[in-house]
């Protein structure tokens, strides 16, 4: 035989050569279908993992921290740099958040000092050194109070906007290192979860824990975010899946939380609620970022682009914008507000939700479908039947529970 002669592929193998390229075409034209039509920015100012990204100022600015060591305020619109805060830190940033009415920004960092900058000049207010390597930090929606959480010590603390002065240490608050800390908007609570799988609420008026939760979290939560109206608290977990826990009514005692689950299949890092609580955005270590309706507690967009992991998720108040953050170096702002014409998204709408449950119609008698995180004891009559009622009890009737803050 001549080695330099080209193999003559047989009928039948030709055959099965055209059919895999056929189903690997097919598979790449699905897989990129969604996210060809999804514009995408990728904001590259930072040079190392970025750990986490806010969006400020109405969906305007975008705020970012990282390994680096540094922290950069971004233009949504162009994608600029504004500012870059440095010089602060010795170590990787692990948490960035903004002072609301307030230009300044708060960073906690692994050297164990939370710093307070002044967004306009870069330069430090004040700075606390606190007890052990800091996971994370949030400040209240009042603007009065930062709170950290600490790794080795498994404590929160808790200070001063304004000054820093430490208000409160609470130690030994888990079992385990605390991953995450969230205030809810009405600077009432302070949730916290840790590698130890539990989830803590803790009063800022009694200072005590006023709600502990064993989760169903097999294991370590990751990162935790509260609904606007402070109804719901999500917790993303390690195990590949969302956990949504109504903390209000506390109805989860007896039923449970409301699971999300195939997302995605790599660790779940991050998760944030949209401002109304009608969408829900993951970002897991599968270097993708999730979209989720809760109204049917579904997927409906899966984001691909990044090359490592997504290590935080925001998504802006008009729900135009979802920001992700990754070990990549890299941040993107990706643009949903068409992301409904998509033929990807619209197939799975049409899609069975795992969310609903059958409820029968006290004035009809017809079986209809209401969401798992809707309260059947408001929705009890079918849409054709609340169509013919009165407009007022039409329309409280249907309010869904995620968007109001008057059931309890």
């Amino acid at each position: 035989m001549d080695p330099l002669a080209l193999d003559e592929a047989t009928p039948e193998e030709e055959e099965e050569e055209e059919e895999e390229e056929e189903e690997e075409e097919v598979a790449s034209l699905w897989e990129h279908q969604a996210l060809s039509q999804i514009p995408v920015k990728v904001l590259r100012g930072h040079t190392d993992s970025v750990s986490s990204c806010q969006f400020c100022f109405g969906g305007t600015r975008l705020l970012t921290g990282s390994h680096d060591q540094t922290a950069i305020f971004w233009d949504v619109k162009t994608g600029t740099r504004l500012t870059v805060l440095k010089g602060g830190h010795s170590a990787a940033i692990t948490g960035c958040c903004l002072v609301p009415e307030k230009n300044r920004v708060i960073t906690s960092s692994w050297d164990k000092k939370v710093n307070a900058w002044d967004l306009e000049t870069g330069k430090i207010l004040w700075t606390v050194t606190q007890g052990a390597l800091l996971m994370s930090c949030s400040v209240s929606g009042d603007g009065k109070y930062v709170a950290s959480a600490s790794d080795m010590e498994n404590a929160l603390y808790l200070n001063c906007a304004d000054t820093g002065q430490r208000l409160r240490y609470v130690k030994g608050h888990h079992k385990s290192t605390i991953t995450s800390c969230q205030f809810d908007a009405q600077s009432q609570h302070l949730a916290s979860v840790s590698a130890d799988r539990s989830i803590k609420l803790w009063d800022l008026c009694s200072h005590k824990t006023t709600l502990s939760i064993n989760s169903a979290h097999t294991n370590v939560i990751s990162s935790c975010c509260f609904t606007s109206n402070g109804h719901y608290l999500c917790t993303a977990s390690w195990d590949q899946t969302l956990q949504l826990w109504d903390v209000k009514t506390g109805s989860f005692r007896t039923k449970g939380g409301v699971q999300l689950r195939k997302g995605h299949n790599g660790s779940i890092s991050s998760c944030a609620f949209s401002s109304d609580a009608s969408v829900l955005v993951s970002g897991a270590y599968d270097k993708t970022v999730t979209l989720w309706d809760l109204k049917g507690l579904r997927k409906t967009l899966v984001l691909k682009g990044h090359s490592d992991w997504v290590t935080g998720v925001d998504i802006s108040a008009d729900k135009n914008w979802v920001s992700s953050s990754s070990k990549d170096s890299t941040v993107r702002l990706w643009s949903i507000e068409q992301s409904e014409h998509i033929p990807a998204v619209i197939e799975t709408r049409r899609e069975p939700g795992m969310g609903f449950r059958i409820v029968q119609c006290e004035e009809c008698g017809k079986p209809f479908s209401v969401s798992r995180l809707e309260n059947t004891s408001l929705i009890t009559k079918c849409v054709f039947c609340r169509l013919k009622a009165p407009a007022s009890l039409s329309a409280s009737s249907s309010m869904p529970l995620n968007t109001g803050s008057s059931c309890s």
